[in-house]
This record gives C-alpha cells, structure tokens and sequence, in this order.
C-alpha cells in the first residue's frame, strides 16, 4: 500500500448504540457487519449478523470482514472480548453513563467516521427532540416517583442515562440507577409507577410478575395497577433511539399522575 493511501474505514460494530449512532449521522455505508440486536435500532439491511459481547460463536466471521475498527460496549464478557484481542484488532469499547457521554460519544464516532457536522447535527436533534419533552412536563407540578428496572434477576434498576430522562419527563428515580436492588428496597423506595425495559427482551418484560411480589402489595404502582413495559433498545440503547423513548416514559408518567 503506498504511503499517501487512505485505508477505507470497516467498522464492525457489536454495539447497537454505536450501529444507531452511524446510521442517524450517515455514515452506514462505513459498517460492514453487526449483531442481530443492532436490527432493532437502525436500518442495517443485509450487513452480516455477528454475536456481541456476551456471546460470540466464532471470531472468524469477524476477521474475514477484514475490519479496520471493531466496536463493543461495557459491560462485557471478558472471555469474549479476549479471544477478540487475540488477534490484532483495534478495538473500541464506549462506556456512557450520562447524557452528557452519549453525546461525546456521538461525537467520537462522527470523527472517526469523518462525519463531524452530520454528529453535531444529531446532538441537537435529540436535545431539541429532549427538550420538547420537557417543555410539556414543566406544565406539570407533580413529580412522579418512578422505578425504571433493567433486568428482573438480580434485579437491576436502569441506567443513569434513563434517571436524566426520568427527569426530564417529569419523574424522579426512587433508586439509585445502574446498581443492584432488593424488593425490600423498591418497597421502602414506594414508586407511583414501575417501568420494566428488561435488557435483550424487546417489550416482552412481564408486568404479572411485578403484582406477584407479596412485598411489594402496598406500593402506589402495584395497588394503581402503574406497571409498564418499555421496549428494551428503546431506554437501554445510548443513542437516537432514547428521544422515542423518553416519549413513551412521558406518555407513562403523564397516566402515573393520575
């Protein structure tokens, strides 16, 4: 290869945030493979579909797409990641925890894709798309108290990106996100309204079992019958998908006051 060529980018991302995050800037056409979950968020097409962080059968269907940038997200397996960089990979692995992070990341992604004006765009479209939301819930004087779960055993509350939007709908997190919690503390924590986006599950979480906790008779969400599913990829996905997603919570929040 001559010195003066460009190597072309091929990104294989098994990050769905990521997957949505280039294909919202345009620059899909960098992407030569995903995962299956990656479907759910953006419009990938017939790229070829991999395994992810967790659960990766074979490293090879990565390597014979000869890419250039892999791209995970934390959490991870650890073993998984390993046989990963066994081989000579550069690897990028984006940890969000805030708002504020996604939008670094957006940003990161849109240099590494030469994309840098199309990744500013879509910052202030999602915060435009962010403060609509709560514009309308600024008309409202009561605060919802909310516990949003991100996955039912070990329960675990959601992220601290979905406490912000909490926030910005209206509602506050009765418990600390992104951590481990017991029934005994959602009990104590007496939330108006439950929301389940448990991670890899789409919208099949299962109210009926929030109301079969015996602990949990005497909260507001329970006995109001204020328990709710939220498409995982809809809360738990750092990117564009979150503005439609903090619309659906709105929505939920909107019906908690009543």
């Amino acid at each position: 290869m001559k010195k003066n060529q460009q190597t072309t980018l091929r990104i294989v991302s098994l990050a769905p945030s990521a997957t949505s995050i280039l294909c919202a800037m345009g620059a899909k056409k960098a992407l030569v493979g995903v995962t299956k979950w990656c479907a759910e968020v953006a419009p990938v097409g017939d790229l070829p579909k991999l395994g992810d962080c967790w659960h990766m059968e074979s490293v090879e269907d990565i390597l014979r797409l000869e890419p250039t940038l892999v791209i995970g997200s934390v959490p991870y397996k650890q073993a998984t990641v390993a046989r990963l960089l066994e081989h000579p990979l550069n690897f990028l692995a984006m940890n969000p925890r805030t708002l504020a992070d996604i939008e670094n990341d957006i940003r990161l992604l849109g240099g590494i894709a030469n994309h840098r004006s199309d990744a500013n765009r879509l910052v202030q479209t999602m915060r435009a798309g962010f403060a609509a939301i709560a514009k309308r819930s600024k008309r409202k004087q009561q605060k919802v108290r909310v516990y949003c779960e991100a996955w039912p055993n070990p329960r675990i509350s959601s992220p601290p990106w979905v406490a912000e939007v909490v926030s910005l709908c209206g509602g506050e997190m009765v418990l600390p996100p992104g951590e481990k919690v017991t029934v005994e503390q959602v009990a104590l924590a007496m939330p108006d309204v439950i929301v389940l986006a448990w991670t890899a599950t789409g919208d099949k979480a299962e109210p009926r079992k929030a109301y079969s906790v015996e602990a949990w008779r005497d909260v507001p969400a329970i006995r109001n019958r204020h328990v709710y599913v939220i498409r995982d990829e809809l809360l738990n996905t750092p990117g564009p998908p979150l503005v439609r997603g903090a619309a659906e919570l709105w929505k939920l929040l909107d019906s908690g006051r009543k």
